[in-house]
């Protein structure tokens, strides 16, 4: 369903498995800089009422994750701890399209955006099925769909705002460049991405 090109490597969650503070930690963090990501499309194009009318609520759900995992944490007993680098989603802004058309870059923006949740999707799917802590399981899982939901609804814009021939191009050059950089990243069990 997601086309993800590259699944992630199985001994991912064993490694995340090993520090659920680290894991819960970057969780949290991602889900604020979606919020954040959502916010910039929003003020980078207030015009476009599609996208404002789907973005709008994503805003509200992703904090209200981000404050899920945060009472995850403190249920456990752990701390939120530091941001750590996101190099998966450095690269990923290495490589998206700064140059063309607005409309190119807003593309280009919302695939981005998809792929960042079809990936965590992915992780969370995996993160449900393999977890040893039951709880985690069903916490995990309902991310899980939540991802799902999202990654459609960016694909969904993008097809709102450019020609589907040329959004199903863009995004399989999307997929096929992720899958490049996830072989280059080192396996951590502290990120999500």
């Amino acid at each position: 369903m997601l086309g993800l090109q590259l699944p992630s490597d199985p001994r991912w969650v064993n490694l995340a498995e090993k520090s659920l503070e680290d894991i819960l930690t970057d969780h949290a963090y991602c889900e604020q800089k979606a919020t954040s990501a959502c916010i910039s499309l929003i003020q980078q194009y207030p015009g476009k009422h599609e996208l404002l009318e789907k973005v709008s609520p994503v805003v509200s759900e992703e904090w209200s994750h981000f404050r899920m995992v945060l009472a995850e944490l403190e249920k456990r007993g752990l701390k939120l701890g530091h941001q750590r680098k996101d190099r998966y989603v450095e690269q990923l802004q290495k490589i998206r399209k700064k140059d063309g058309s607005a409309e190119e870059s807003l593309i280009d923006k919302l695939l981005m955006c998809a792929l960042i949740e079809a990936r965590s999707c992915e992780r969370f799917r995996l993160l449900s099925e393999a977890l040893n802590d039951d709880s985690l399981k069903k916490f995990y899982r309902k991310f899980m769909v939540s991802e799902a939901g999202h990654y459609r609804m960016f694909i969904d814009l993008a097809m709102t705002y450019a020609q589907e021939m040329d959004v199903k191009s863009r995004w399989k050059w999307w997929l096929n460049q992720e899958a490049e950089i996830m072989k280059t990243l080192e396996i951590r069990g502290d990120l999500i991405h």
